[in-house]
């Protein structure tokens, strides 16, 4: 998977000659499967068209804080804007542009947005030989530096003015080759394949009822979205469930029961370099199913149960270099508990949950984890959203074989 497949990339467009170079950083960007928004200075629009922009982007392109609806005008919130972008890119940026960058003068959305920007800033810089050299501008793109944006190396050659030397914009598939650059820098996991189980097994009573329990599968979902962030090949072996899973990009595999949940954990388990075991997996099925639903006259004094396979256990016994992380939901006793699961079942580590916590596991968007290692050693994080603990979770697990 290219690195740059579904990020959210931010193109602030200002008013420069080089802006007619834009259109093609913009394919190319949508190409390796990004997205792309553009915002376009006012005097950006007389080196190009906004409709180009428009149409090569797949997204309105803006101008000012709000749209040109006369009737009805619209904000555009640059705060949201900024909160979209996975990185920004400022291209090209004009030695004005770069003046109110460096001294915070928000005149335009394009300026408003980079300082509101807490993503990444690339900066391409754009201007005349003299103008690039100026001392005043060479303190700008200095500030700029270190305040921490990339600022992008200018070309050399013909100038609009006529002259020969440095000023040039950086061409469109080198910005794009030091974007790609910086997104792989943040897949640490590229080439690795992780295999993650998540939500519940229902062990069917009869054709109508089932043994079951409350996990949602949000967790284990997060823990897939992020190993793709971070470039692994995922595979999601999922439990019943309805979550929407429009923004997962790794493959899935939707099963029902314990057997079904083990089945394709044992096929897949062996090619895998990380297992995560996220899943609320019945410990009882039913030892008997009922054929037909099973009627209220009929007197029903217990069902017989018998255990479902221990899939960690088994997991176990087969174990080479695989790096197994467990997880351990707990009402009681629950750091020894934890703790003897994580050395029975001979893990690389094991998250603790607490039913004890306040908003915090089955259907919450919300969790909060002890990161119990091999060593016996505890970590405890606070409360966050899933997506934030599954980050926690991988930043744990890059540390294990350091």
């Amino acid at each position: 998977m290219h690195p740059l497949k579904s990020k959210n990339i931010l193109i602030g467009v200002s008013g420069g000659i080089a802006a007619y170079k834009v259109p093609i950083l913009i394919r190319i960007i949508k190409n390796a499967g990004a997205n792309v928004k553009v915002i376009l200075s006012e005097s950006a629009k007389d080196f190009v068209t906004p409709l180009t922009l428009e149409v090569l982007s797949q997204n309105p392109v803006l101008s000012s804080f709000t749209s040109e609806e006369f009737d009805n005008p619209k904000w555009n919130n640059h705060v949201e804007l900024s909160d979209w972008a996975d990185i920004y890119v400022v291209a090209p940026a004009t030695s004005n542009i770069l003046s109110s960058m460096a001294n915070a003068t928000c005149n335009n959305l394009l300026t408003a947005v980079y300082l509101s920007s807490t993503c990444p800033v690339f900066v391409a810089p754009s201007m005349d030989l003299d103008m690039y050299n100026h001392p005043a501008n060479k303190k700008n793109i200095s500030k700029l530096n270190k305040h921490g944006d990339k600022i992008l190396p200018v070309g050399e050659g013909f100038l609009a003015s006529g002259l020969m030397g440095k000023g040039r914009m950086m061409e469109p598939q080198l910005i794009f080759e030091n974007i790609e650059t910086f997104f792989k820098k943040k897949t640490p996991l590229e080439n690795k394949k992780i295999l993650i189980t998540a939500g519940p097994t229902y062990e069917p009573i009869d054709p109508v009822r089932f043994i079951g329990n409350r996990s949602s599968g949000k967790m284990g979902l997060e823990l897939a979205k992020e190993a793709v962030e971070l470039g692994a090949n995922v595979r999601l072996i999922l439990g019943p469930n309805s979550l929407d899973l429009k923004s997962y990009d790794g493959k899935l595999i939707n099963v029902s029961t314990a057997e079904e949940m083990h089945k394709e954990t044992i096929l897949y388990f062996k090619n895998s370099d990380i297992f995560i075991s996220a899943a609320a997996i019945s410990d009882f099925k039913p030892k008997s199913i009922d054929t037909h639903k099973i009627k209220k006259e009929k007197k029903l004094n217990h069902i017989e149960l018998e255990p479902t396979k221990d899939i960690l256990l088994e997991i176990s016994k087969i174990k080479n270099n695989q790096i197994v992380i467990g997880f351990a939901l707990e009402t009681d006793n629950e750091y020894e508990n934890a703790k003897n699961k994580l050395k029975q079942k001979k893990l690389d580590a094991i998250i603790l949950n607490s039913l004890k916590d306040k908003s915090s596991g089955f259907d919450f968007d919300t969790n909060k984890i002890s990161y119990i290692k091999k060593n016996g050693s505890i970590k405890k994080f606070n409360l966050k959203s899933k997506k934030d603990v599954a980050k926690d979770i991988f930043n744990e697990i890059l540390r294990i074989n350091e």
